[in-house]
């Protein structure tokens, strides 16, 4: 009697056993086919930052070559002179603009030079390490045309008005055209900084 209680003991716990089974299984078949579904939406909003990112650095890349162009190219000949002196405004005549066509020039090259880890970033959008390269050399890049683009600032603004406390004259009045072409390379460098700063959100996103 007790081997066939045994018996029956056995043969009614077996299939409580292999209905565990069964009821982990779907378990296991769902969560696959989440983790599936998930992961395409985020590669392609990745893919879609990454293009912008390309686009944006096409346009800074502009911007800070135009501006570096424009101020290498300032200068201004006033149309009266006399035998000893020719009045001649140029860029190289003040270091920080000097400092300033470098700067724009080097961040232009720069981010010529990116554009084929902005273009990797597009084929492979869950890659990180060229995003992650991008963002540091990005941050640094906005670091140094930020920094020229403010020295020549107030270097334009003591152009215009002068200080008094130091005794520095304006001389806007009479190089007018050299003032004005080196505020708009001023602020072609101002908004290649911006690009670069939208570029680094950007970046933040994807590595997010």
């Amino acid at each position: 009697m007790e081997t066939e209680k045994s018996v029956k003991e056995t043969a009614i716990n077996m299939p409580e056993i292999k209905s565990d089974d069964k009821a982990k299984a779907p378990l296991l078949n769902s969560s696959k086919a989440i983790s599936v579904t998930v992961e395409q939406p985020n590669r392609g909003s990745k893919k879609g930052i990454a293009s912008g990112d390309f686009v944006l650095r096409l346009f800074a890349m502009g911007s800070a070559l135009g501006a570096a162009v424009t101020m290498g190219n300032n200068q201004q000949i006033l149309p009266f002179f006399t035998q000893f002196f020719e009045f001649l405004a140029q860029y190289n005549d003040i270091t920080t603009f000097v400092y300033f066509v470098t700067a724009n020039a080097a961040v232009a090259g720069y981010l010529f030079l990116s554009l084929p880890f902005s273009v990797i970033c597009i084929n492979r959008p869950l890659a990180t390490t060229p995003r992650l390269v991008l963002v540091i050399f990005d941050t640094v890049m906005m670091g140094i045309t930020i920094t020229a683009a403010s020295a020549s600032a107030s270097m334009v603004y003591l152009a215009h008005n002068g200080n008094q406390n130091t005794m520095w004259l304006p001389f806007c009045q009479q190089f007018g055209n050299f003032c004005q072409t080196a505020s708009g390379a001023v602020v072609g460098s101002l908004i290649a900084g911006t690009f670069l700063m939208f570029i680094i959100i950007l970046s933040a996103f994807a590595l997010k």
